[in-house]
């Protein structure tokens, strides 16, 4: 996940949001999604914007098309507002979550900034958000460390002639469908996830698998100086095949397979804990 994009939650649903010009922006659909309950927010928005430019009302004007992840990991122009836009939207949108989300808003712009001046306070806000979804304290340590992992592998990346959002998905993908044999999208679709960030939901071994393929990805990145995206591409299949083969031998001795269909998601909790 890009260092100035990631996911938000209220009430359950996930908000997509990009740091973009020194504020947050989120996603509106998923916002109306949040909102409304609505099986396709996407067309309910969609009927609302247009009613709002039928009438001229100012709110529209507060939308913005930027670029953010979708459920296939791609990168697509989306609908998206700042917290003043959100304010006048939600206006529009009968909604008894309306005053809530406001509040939820507001301290949402608010600890970003904090984050900002201390970015302590960003872990320890992301390790109070995966304890109240049900993970255990072993479980964070692993996704931090994951976490890190990745981080590097990035910003060899970004040191390489990686730079487009596009080309980071592509290669992400190619490490997690050569360690998985699954696509980031056919691996979310497994856990019954749609926007929700797919690290968040791993089982431990799946973190730790992840977290192999895209170390041994670097190492051999470093090793033979992979620039570009051709070069990167190759050196994305070797290190998720690594992973894969560890893995494929620990599922032959314990006859269990490493990928789940387990999630955080609250329906699933007891799952989880059984």
């Amino acid at each position: 996940m890009e260092v100035n994009s990631s996911v938000a939650v209220f009430d359950s649903k996930t908000i997509r949001r990009l740091w973009h010009k020194e504020e947050w922006f989120f996603s509106v659909v998923d916002v109306v999604g949040a909102l409304t309950d609505s099986e396709d927010p996407r067309k309910y928005w969609n009927k609302l914007n247009q009613r709002l430019r039928e009438e001229s009302n100012e709110s529209v004007t507060f939308c913005h098309q930027l670029k953010m992840p979708a459920t296939d990991g791609k990168y697509y122009q989306t609908d998206c507002a700042n917290i003043e836009g959100l304010f006048r939207i939600i206006q529009s949108i009968p909604s008894k979550k309306a005053e809530p989300f406001k509040l939820w808003l507001a301290k949402t712009g608010y600890e970003r900034i904090q984050e900002i001046v201390n970015p302590e306070l960003s872990i320890n806000r992301a390790r109070s958000t995966w304890l109240q979804q049900g993970h255990s304290q072993r479980w964070i340590q692993q996704r931090m460390m994951g976490q890190e992992v990745r981080n590097k592998l990035t910003d060899y990346w970004r040191e390489h002639e990686i730079k487009e959002r596009m080309e980071f998905a592509i290669l992400t993908n190619i490490i997690h469908k050569e360690w998985s044999e699954l696509s980031v999208k056919e691996h979310k679709a497994i856990k019954g996830l749609e926007n929700q960030n797919l690290r968040d939901h791993m089982t431990d071994a799946e973190l730790i698998f992840t977290a192999l393929a895209e170390l041994a990805t670097r190492k051999i990145a470093e090793t033979v100086n992979a620039t570009g995206l051709p070069e990167n591409k190759v050196v994305s299949k070797e290190g998720g095949g690594i992973a894969k083969r560890a893995r494929e031998d620990l599922e032959k001795k314990t006859n269990k397979k490493i990928v789940s269909e387990k999630n955080y998601l609250p329906e699933k909790k007891k799952q989880l804990n059984s």
